[in-house]
């Protein structure tokens, strides 16, 4: 049965996370005894329990306790800014603190304690934290909190008070400024708010005896906030702004929850908070086959080799297998790169997951919000690879590009329909370029990751999409053949007077992308267009397209006496745009003289062997 959603979103009224914080709650319930801070002696006996016999946790701690030997032999962190940033610096802090965090509490080992003490000398007699991008802030708090707390009073006073002064003063005072206004991450509605809040959280948990005042002020003020970043996963699970972003702000949500957890005995609602838990199932399926996310928005190209431990904490939430990535945390010394840098802390909930089963993952899944997103599979055994996704949005939402109705196709492990992914933000910022600013004519739309000529998706008049305009899901269809409809007309704007978008899985090495066009007295050109990095072959008809010794068939048969071109974008059109080997759009050019009645539907399918 097809299930139809309205054409306009509904007002929603904001859920909330309990409060109960203040000074005299805080006195009351924080736990007095440390470790307290995503570990606490419970979590942490059970954890060394578990390792003696538990080949995932023995694997996991190997590759921990040998990236804390290698941070040995590193030189201290220094204030580095790169651009207007100090998050690496942050950042490498919260890795080297996990790393010899873990193995401090599993070991007592003296002379990890003494590295600690001098990185935590080191960044904390850093002239501040960078407050002009509080991320930077947030992150080293989380790092000087973590090692405050587990070590748990063993560094040398003066260490401990030197660290607790910094996290008041370089951590937590910045974000309350003279002129009473709250910073715009506070209220915000990205992963911001939920990174900046969370390290607030850890700071103030580590300093609550210094100035508990401070403290449940500062955490309540978090509880407050929260909600409007976490109410963008609603109503389906979808994170707007794509799954590496997930991983982003959801891993500073999942800290958030088991600190307060460890901390005060309960989340405040985190786990529970409507669409939370659902999105495991979003990033479980933005991992296509191919070891590529679906990477829409600026999202990364490709996952590590790792297992997922931000996705292990809704397993140990669930007991569901399809979120605790087994092998991959069993391999976990094969992955060339470093440990996410919650590894140490994620070592609590992974020991903490026992199989309770659960749903497998759907072949045809969709999720609403302000970034829809529908997404198609093979399920598990598919000797395929079946992989789409199909999505809607509009280049408003943060970390948006013009890409409503765009999409990816997988087969037989090749992608054949790409979306260009991300760019690095600090060399285009470099130059000068705005890359953050989403007018209508604003710099962002020059590039070809973010603009539509760089995405699978109509075009009208060789012109922009509007930014403002959102394509919304109007229909989706599961079973066998799942199918979804998306209306493409917002943001297509008066060029058209409607158009819709219609995907469907018309076999298990198919997909069929329908658009049904009512053209308007400005309609002079329609442009269905795909990316891909193949080598494309034209046809009577369509397109043969190869790539890695296999074939995918293009049929235009709606059209089949018009030609396909291509447009070879590699090298791309501008110097600042990202340089991908081979990248060319496959077009299919239709000028609005040609269609009668002012009425066209543009029939492509896609197939392969």
């Amino acid at each position: 049965m097809a299930v139809v959603f309205p054409l306009t979103a509904q007002d929603q009224e904001i859920p909330t996370l309990d409060n109960p914080m203040s000074a005299a709650y805080l006195k009351k319930n924080l736990r007095k005894s440390q470790p307290r801070l995503v570990y606490n002696a419970e979590i942490l006996n059970n954890l060394k329990k578990k390792t003696k016999t538990d080949p995932v946790l023995q694997s996991m701690y190997a590759e921990i306790k040998a990236s804390a030997q290698a941070i040995l032999k590193k030189p201290l962190l220094e204030r580095e800014m790169v651009g207007r940033r100090l998050l690496g610096t942050s950042r490498e802090m919260l890795y080297r603190i996990n790393m010899l965090g873990l193995v401090y509490l599993m070991e007592k080992d003296p002379d990890i304690l003494a590295r600690i003490n001098e990185e935590l000398i080191a960044v904390c007699n850093f002239t501040d934290w960078n407050p002009a991008h509080y991320l930077d802030v947030a992150e080293m708090s989380t790092a000087v909190a973590f090692a405050l707390d587990w070590t748990a009073g063993a560094l040398p006073k003066s260490t401990q008070e030197l660290s607790k002064k910094s996290l008041i003063e370089k951590g937590i005072l910045p974000s309350w400024p003279e002129n009473g206004k709250s910073p715009g991450w506070v209220n915000g509605t990205n992963n911001w708010n939920q990174v900046c809040n969370g390290g607030m959280i850890a700071a103030s948990i580590a300093i609550a005896e210094v100035d508990p005042e401070l403290a449940a002020k500062t955490i309540s003020r978090a509880l407050d906030g929260l909600p409007l970043s976490l109410v963008e996963y609603g109503p389906d699970g979808v994170y707007p702004e794509g799954s590496t972003y997930w991983g982003y702000g959801t891993s500073f949500s999942v800290i958030t929850a088991a600190m307060l957890e460890s901390a005060f005995g309960q989340d405040f609602g985190h786990w529970d908070f409507p669409a939370f838990k659902e999105s495991a199932v979003f990033r479980a399926l933005t991992n296509a086959p191919s070891g590529w996310y679906y990477n829409f928005a600026d999202c990364g190209d490709k996952r590590s080799q790792g297992g997922d431990v931000i996705l292990a904490w809704f397993a140990a939430k669930s007991g569901n297998p399809q979120f605790f990535e087994k092998d991959r945390f069993l391999n976990a010394s094969k992955d060339p790169g470093k440990l996410f840098r919650l590894s140490g802390a994620s070592m609590a909930w992974i020991s903490q997951y026992e199989e309770k089963g659960g749903e497998g993952l759907p072949a045809a899944w969709k999720g609403e919000g302000s970034n829809p997103v529908v997404i198609f599979t093979g399920g598990n055994e598919d000797p395929h690879s079946y992989y789409f996704g199909g999505k809607g949005g509009r280049g408003m939402v943060n970390h948006g590009n013009m890409d409503g109705g765009s999409f990816i196709f997988e087969l037989n492990g090749v992608r054949w329909s790409i979306d260009p992914g991300n760019q690095s933000y600090n060399e285009l910022e470099q130059t000068g370029f705005d890359l953050w600013s989403r007018c209508q004519t604003c710099e962002r739309w020059d590039l070809l990751t973010k603009n539509n000529y760089g995405h699978s998706t109509l075009t009208i008049n060789d012109s922009l999409h509007r930014t403002e305009g959102l394509v919304t899901l109007t229909e989706f269809k599961q079973g066998p053949n799942p199918e979804a409809t998306f209306d493409m007309s917002a943001t297509l704007g008066r060029q058209v007077k409607s158009a819709s978008r219609r995907f469907v899985k018309d076999s298990p090495l198919s997909i069929t992308i329908e658009d049904a066009i009512e053209l308007s007295e400005s309609t002079q050109l329609i442009t269905w267009q795909m990316m891909t990095t193949a080598d494309v072959q034209i046809t009577p008809g369509g397109a043969i397209l190869t790539q890695d010794g296999k074939v995918l068939k293009l049929e235009n048969q709606s059209d089949p006496e018009l030609t396909v071109s291509v447009v070879s974008l590699y090298p791309a059109p501008l110097a600042l745009d990202r340089q991908i080997e081979g990248l060319k759009r496959v077009e299919i050019r239709i000028p609005a003289w040609k269609i009668e009645d002012g009425k066209t539907t543009i029939k492509v399918r896609l197939s392969g062997e």
